[in-house]
């Protein structure tokens, strides 16, 4: 008899299986259909600070629209105020209610004060944790690398200092050293490092001669990155490590956790397959399981890390080096492969 069970940020979960931030967690019919159709929890869709900012500005603009083309029509209109983050943080109360599973709050801001200021606020709610997207942008040319971890380390140990509940961190892989960068998050305070974000691909409509943005799902080998930190990480923080990103099948769902993750984080497969793929993923999960003698999770979570495993290729610069030696490896796996 399997078990699935496992815990994430201390939260007990029946799978290892989370549904991803997305449109499909910023809708109460679609969270509850998430939960029946087997999510162990759910990531609510991110809380922008820069889109309260973009919504602000419009609210004043449209408030002075028209001011100065009759002197009465400063004084009629009525005194409003912009409501800022009330009627997400309404949603996302109303989103924990509408469901038994934990529900995990997601916040993207900017700057250091409004880390903390929307994080309690999200806290608030009554949420089980929060993921925190530290998905940078930088502007400044001049601004050094370093600084800009460092600010995010900062933000980290004060996120720590400030809230009851336990917080992820989502990271981009565009740091020079993201290991060290995940070491230094671990320390300061995050209960888990999710694996990676999912970044922005813009494209250009040749036709019509402008800029666009597609719709970016995920690839079946995009599991790929994040699987390798996740063994390199695996033994080495004390945070727990959720994979995202490509995770599309009950056998990726393997690998993650023979690597070493605790959990994991899909999206693009539920786009493509619908609610209830979640349970055809746990029942392949669990057939694996069975096949191999495995009773829990943890009876081979890091079984394949890199601490664990004897082949000094497989979280090196493997591919390459063995190209190198073996010129003719390239051609028998395209061979293989048709």
């Amino acid at each position: 008899m399997t078990d699935l069970r496992t815990t994430y940020m201390g939260i007990p979960l029946s799978n290892p299986i989370i549904a991803g931030a997305s449109a499909l967690t910023a809708n109460l019919a679609t969270i509850r259909a998430l939960e029946a159709g087997g999510a162990a929890a759910i990531v609510t869709k991110s809380l922008f600070e820069e889109q309260i900012q973009l919504e602000h500005f419009k609210f004043d603009e449209d408030l002075e629209r028209g001011n100065y083309r009759y002197a009465e029509m400063i004084t009629v209109m009525p005194k409003l105020e912009f409501a800022g983050p009330a009627q997400h943080l309404r949603w996302v109360r109303e989103a924990k209610r509408a469901v038994s599973i934990p529900v995990i709050a997601s916040l993207n801001a900017v700057n250091p004060d409004t880390w903390i200021e929307y994080a309690r606020k999200l806290e608030a709610t009554g949420v089980d944790a929060l993921e925190c997207n530290f998905f940078a942008s930088p502007k400044e040319p001049d601004k050094p690398a370093a600084r800009i971890e460092d600010e995010q380390v900062e933000t980290v140990a004060r996120l720590k200092a400030a809230l009851r509940i336990p917080f992820s961190v989502k990271l981009s892989f565009c740091y020079t050293n993201p290991l060290s960068v995940i070491r230094r998050m671990d320390a300061a305070g995050a209960a888990a490092v999710v694996i990676f974000n999912r970044l922005m691909e813009p494209d250009i409509d040749t036709r019509e001669q402008k800029n666009i943005s597609p719709f970016n799902i995920s690839y079946t080998t995009d599991y790929r990155l994040p699987l390798r930190y996740a063994g390199l990480l695996e033994g080495g923080i004390r945070a727990d490590v959720c994979c995202s990103t490509g995770i599309f099948d009950g056998d990726t769902v393997v690998k993650a956790i023979l690597a070493g993750a605790q959990v994991v984080q899909t999206v693009s497969a539920l786009f493509r397959e619908g609610f209830g793929h979640i349970r055809a993923m746990t029942r392949e999960l669990e057939r694996w399981m069975s096949a191999h003698g495995y009773t829990t999770l943890a009876d081979f979570r890091g079984k394949l890390s890199r601490r664990h495993v004897s082949d000094p290729w497989a979280y090196t610069r493997a591919q390459y080096a063995r190209l190198l030696m073996d010129p003719d490896l390239l051609a028998r796996n395209a061979e293989e492969s048709r």
